[in-house]
């Protein structure tokens, strides 16, 4: 499909964008905090990471449990508060929950990676269990945040070209600033799958 073929050319550009980066932050730029994304894209890109580094704590809790990595039952709560906020603020909400889908894909990819790793290599595993409730409280109030950053995007994000360049740059500067490891850069990709319009019919 077209479709994949952009999400495709997405990720590999980010990737691409991300080698080159590496290349060349000079020594005192990698050793300080990170100041952000960049481009017009960064602010959204930024509450992608940051839930996919919620991922982990979700991953964290679950691991050595009887919880199940997918959880339909919470998966369509979440997608219906999704489209009742999105219409509330203006927002397509279908195209909201195509968006938020893959956000919770990309967890998932998250959360499989890391319980592979972890029963490859117990030493590696968590030693202790955060609370669910409080991660999902965590995840509700990124969930308004990221509608928030949707509808201040909305112009950047109607045209195919212009928002894949500034998602390419956005995605490659987040690997660079947050240290992404390989899975997290794999879930970054599926996370921004649904950022840009597809290509035209």
């Amino acid at each position: 499909m077209r479709t994949s073929t952009v999400a495709r050319g997405i990720a590999a550009i980010a990737l691409t964008v991300a080698g080159t980066m590496t290349l060349t932050v000079p020594a005192s730029a990698a050793g300080s905090a990170p100041s952000g994304s960049l481009g017009r894209l960064g602010a959204l890109t930024d509450l992608v990471v940051d839930r996919l580094r919620v991922g982990d704590d979700v991953a964290a809790a679950k691991f050595g449990t009887d919880s199940p990595i997918d959880d339909p039952a919470r998966e369509e709560q979440v997608l219906a508060q999704v489209r009742t906020q999105a219409g509330a603020l203006g927002l397509d909400p279908d195209a909201a929950a195509v968006f938020f889908r893959d956000q919770i894909s990309a967890s998932k990819v998250v959360q499989r990676g890391l319980f592979a790793r972890w029963t490859a290599h117990p030493d590696e595993a968590p030693v202790t269990r955060p609370d669910l409730g409080q991660i999902r409280a965590r995840l509700d109030r990124l969930t308004t945040e990221l509608l928030a950053q949707l509808k201040a995007t909305v112009d950047v994000r109607a045209r195919r070209i212009p928002c894949t360049a500034q998602l390419a740059l956005a995605a490659g500067s987040a690997v660079v600033l947050d240290r992404l490891d390989e899975l997290h850069r794999q879930a970054l990709g599926t996370a921004v799958h649904s950022v840009c319009p597809a290509d035209p019919a």
